[in-house]
């Protein structure tokens, strides 16, 4: 029987455009700061349809040759990337007063509080399903670059009947969350969950995004530490195509090793 031959596939459509258009990049045809072609030119230069033409620049952006901007067009990047424009501080400070320090976000409008039940991943890292939580709906953005955010607080009712004076201004600042918590004397401990996923259609809405560009998402999630029970969760939803997400890292101990003694046998 004769050696079967292996044929390959070739690249779906717009990956070939997207690395035609590449090439073109890094040969100097498109310098940075120049404009790509419009959809419109894109779909002329390469024969191929709206959906395609928007699909390469997508993979353009993932590449990390072009971005993005809302009424201009995509512009071309320094050859290799850069980082996002946004940079997105995520630390916590304690000051030595003994209050909680955040960097400052800019709301756009004014908080929404509702009461929702809880599903989903916060659901999950709270460990409760489907129980009835505070929601402090917050959308911020960065006045620098324009990109919008949206978070979120999650306050169990379970954690508002221990710690009473959250449920009376549950919309108040983060930090002032984490020192009342602190007042009622719990040890507070941080973790922070990141993934991604693509937007659903009230999310590009919301955050003004103009494609299926994925979207970062942090669960933020303050425990007590003594007892390791989940207290508050913060979502934070940010377009991974301008936002960077910046974290100081802490190094912790490691577990001290056991060691087992073997006892000798007297003869």
């Amino acid at each position: 029987m004769a050696a079967r031959e292996h044929i390959e596939r070739a690249p779906a459509m717009y990956l070939q455009v997207a690395q035609r258009m590449a090439s073109d990049i890094r040969q100097g045809r498109y310098q940075p700061g120049d404009l790509l072609p419009s959809e419109a030119e894109t779909v002329k230069m390469y024969g191929v349809g709206k959906h395609t033409a928007r699909a390469a620049v997508a993979e353009l952006r993932r590449m990390g040759l072009v971005e993005s901007q809302q009424g201009k067009g995509s512009i071309v990047l320094p050859t290799g990337g850069v980082l996002p424009a946004t940079r997105v501080d995520r630390s916590i400070q304690r000051t030595p007063k003994g209050s909680w320090r955040l960097p400052e976000m800019t709301e756009t409008e004014a908080p929404a509080v509702t009461r929702s039940a809880l599903d989903g991943p916060p659901a999950l890292l709270l460990g409760q399903q489907d129980q009835d939580a505070i929601s402090v709906d917050r959308m911020i953005h960065d006045p620098a670059t324009g990109s919008r955010m949206a978070h979120r607080v999650l306050i169990p009712m379970a954690t508002a009947a221990d710690v009473p004076s959250l449920a009376e201004q549950p919309d108040a600042e983060i930090g002032d969350l984490y020192r009342q918590l602190a007042e009622a004397g719990l040890s507070l401990s941080f973790t922070e969950h990141v993934t991604a996923r693509a937007p659903y259609p009230d999310e590009r809405t919301a955050l003004g995004l103009s494609d299926a560009s994925p979207l970062l998402i942090t669960y933020r999630i303050t425990g007590d530490a003594d007892q390791g029970r989940p207290l508050l969760c913060e979502e934070l939803k940010a377009p991974a195509a301008t936002c960077q997400l910046a974290y100081p890292v802490t190094p912790t101990k490691a577990a001290a090793k056991r060691t087992t003694r073997r006892r000798s046998r007297s003869e």
